[in-house]
């Protein structure tokens, strides 16, 4: 039930690539990208190397978390904090090949204790599924790496938890 919840959809173009976010309230608690894959991220069998989609979740992230504003390096220099990722899952399941198109999806689930972010890579040309993944985060005050048992307030409202 969503309630009063008022959720928006809308799309912009950052340089030339188009992202499409999901807002909910004020806060974005989803982002696309879109990208081309590159040769250098082929393994010998001329499939993206498994390792690679990380670097696409990462982009997707760091687009999702300018979109609310925050930028995790500046966080760090302000207040000492550091955001080490703390557990990744992927599924695979449908290989991306060289120069093939596709849209990378970042999802805020969780940003309470940790930030829990959902991802899908899908084809822009038909839709198909090609991974999902899941990445979680804590807050690790440096350099005495002691880890926080909540996210920061103005990273938690920003992302609307």
């Amino acid at each position: 039930m969503l309630g009063d919840r008022i959720f928006f959809i809308f799309d912009f173009v950052i340089g030339k690539r188009k992202v499409s976010a999901i807002m909910n309230n004020t806060a974005i608690k989803s982002c696309e990208i879109t990208r081309r894959v590159p040769f250098y991220d082929l393994d010998p069998i001329q499939v993206v190397w498994h390792g690679n989609y990380f670097n696409y979740f990462e982009d997707a992230r760091v687009a999702l978390f300018a979109r609310n504003g925050i930028d995790l390096f500046e966080v760090y220099k302000k207040t000492g904090y550091v955001f080490p990722i703390i557990k990744t899952s992927t599924k695979h399941i449908f290989p991306l090949r060289y120069n093939d198109e596709f849209i990378c999806k970042a999802t805020m689930i969780d940003a309470r204790f940790k930030l829990v972010v959902n991802f899908e890579i899908r084809l822009a040309a038909d839709g198909t599924v090609c991974t999902r993944g899941r990445t979680e985060q804590v807050a690790v005050k440096a350099p005495e790496m002691e880890i926080l048992f909540s996210i920061p307030d103005d990273i938690r409202n920003a992302f609307g938890f």
